[in-house]
C-alpha cells in the first residue's frame, strides 16, 4: 500500500467516525424528570425518556417509600415516552432519595429538576454511576455551577451541528491568528444571543432557528470549495464577520436547549454564566482534539515518507472531501428540519 493511499485510508476512516458519531446522537439522548410541589403534600411529575417508535428505554422513577403514586397517562411523542401522574408524600419530599431504577445500565443521562412551592429550584444531573439524588430545601452555589458546567459541556458535544460548523471554520481558515480570532467572533456571538433569549429580550421560534443553523453550516463547506477553486468569498476574506452572524444563530439554538433545562430561580445568572462556560470549554476540547488529531496525521505520513501537507486542515486531499461529507449532512439537517414545520 502506498503512503498517498494510507492517508486517504486515514481521511475516510476519521470521516467514518463522524458519521457514526452522529447516527449515535439519538441513542444517548438524555432523559428528563420534573417535580413540582403543589402543597405540603402532593407532587406533580414529568417522565419523558427517549424513545423509539413504540420501544421505550427501561428507566423507571423511584420514589422515596412514603410517597403513594396516582395512575399515570403516558404517550408517545417527538422520539420520547412521556408519563405524567401525581405522587402524595407524607411530610414532603425534602431529604429523601429519588433514583431513577435501569440508569445504570445505559449510556445515557436524566436531568432531574425538583421545583418547591416558595419558588426555590434543585436542577441534578444523574449518569449511570450515579442515578439517584437527595432532595435538598436549597442548594448552594457550588452545586448550581458543577450541574450547569457540566450540562454546557455536554451539550456542545452532543450538539453535532455546532460542531460541525466549528470544524467547517477550521477547515476554512488558515493561520492560528485568523482562526482564533474567528472563533472568538463566534463565541461572542452565541455568548449574546443565549443571555438575551434566556432572559426573554429576543424571542424566536426554534425550528426555524435550527434550519437556518443547518443552512450556516452548508454557507461554511460551500465557501471551503470555493476557497480551493480560487473563489474568494467574504468568509474566506473575513471570516470573523461570518462567524459573528451565524454564531448569533447559533446562540438562540443553545438558548432552546436551556429552556428545555430551565434555570434556578434564585440563581439565574450563575447557572447561565457556568452553562456558557460549560459550552465554551466543550467547543475548546473539540478544536483541541480535531488538531491532535491532524498533528497525528502530519507525524503518521512523515514517517510513511509521503509528501506532508503543511497543515491537513488545509490541505485539499482533506478539506475536499471534508466539506462534502459537511455539506451533505447540513443538507440533510436542512431538509429534515424544514419538513418539520409542516408536520
Amino acid at each position: 500500500m502506498t503512503p498517498k493511499a494510507f492517508q486517504y485510508i486515514i481521511i475516510a476512516l476519521a470521516l467514518t467516525l463522524v458519521a457514526v458519531g452522529i447516527a449515535q446522537a439519538h441513542e444517548v439522548r438524555p432523559g428528563y424528570l420534573q417535580i413540582s410541589q403543589v402543597d405540603a403534600l402532593n407532587y406533580d411529575l414529568l417522565w419523558k425518556i427517549p424513545a423509539k417508535g413504540d420501544q421505550r428505554l427501561g428507566l423507571y422513577v423511584r420514589l422515596p417509600g412514603h410517597c403513594r403514586n396516582s395512575k399515570a397517562t403516558s404517550s408517545f411523542a417527538g422520539g420520547a415516552y412521556i408519563e405524567r401522574w401525581r405522587a402524595a408524600c407524607e411530610g414532603g419530599l425534602e431529604d429523601g432519595t429519588i433514583a431513577i431504577d435501569g440508569l445504570e445500565a445505559t449510556r445515557t443521562d436524566v436531568l432531574a429538576r425538583v421545583e418547591h412551592s416558595n419558588g426555590r429550584t434543585q436542577t441534578v444531573r444523574l449518569t449511570p454511576s450515579q442515578p439517584e439524588f437527595k432532595v435538598m430545601a436549597s442548594v448552594g452555589p457550588a452545586a448550581v455551577i458543577r450541574t450547569y458546567f457540566n450540562l454546557g459541556v455536554e451539550h456542545i458535544l452532543l450538539g453535532f451541528d455546532h460542531l460541525l460548523f466549528v470544524l467547517a471554520l477550521m477547515f476554512l481558515v488558515e493561520g492560528w491568528r485568523r482562526l482564533a480570532a474567528t472563533i472568538t467572533a463566534f463565541t461572542i456571538a452565541h455568548s449574546l444571543t443565549l443571555a438575551a433569549a434566556t432572559f426573554g429580550w429576543v424571542q424566536v421560534s426554534q425550528a426555524p432557528v435550527e434550519a437556518v443553523i443547518a443552512l450556516s453550516i452548508m454557507f461554511v463547506a460551500l465557501e471551503i470549495l470555493h476557497r480551493h477553486q480560487g473563489r474568494t468569498g467574504i468568509a474566506t476574506r473575513k471570516p470573523w464577520i461570518v462567524a459573528f452572524v451565524f454564531g448569533l444563530l447559533h446562540g438562540l439554538g443553545f438558548a432552546g436547549a436551556l429552556r428545555e433545562i430551565g434555570l434556578p430561580s434564585d440563581a439565574i445568572p450563575l447557572a447561565l454564566a457556568f452553562f456558557n462556560v460549560g459550552v465554551e470549554a466543550g467547543q475548546l476540547l473539540f478544536v483541541a482534539a480535531v488538531f491532535l488529531f491532524f498533528r497525528f496525521v502530519n507525524q503518521l505520513m512523515g514517517r510513511l515518507g509521503a509528501a506532508a501537507e503543511r497543515s491537513y486542515l488545509s490541505g485539499a486531499a482533506v478539506t475536499r472531501p471534508a466539506s462534502y461529507v459537511i455539506g451533505t449532512l447540513a443538507a440533510f439537517w436542512l431538509i429534515e428540519r424544514t419538513y418539520g414545520f409542516f408536520v
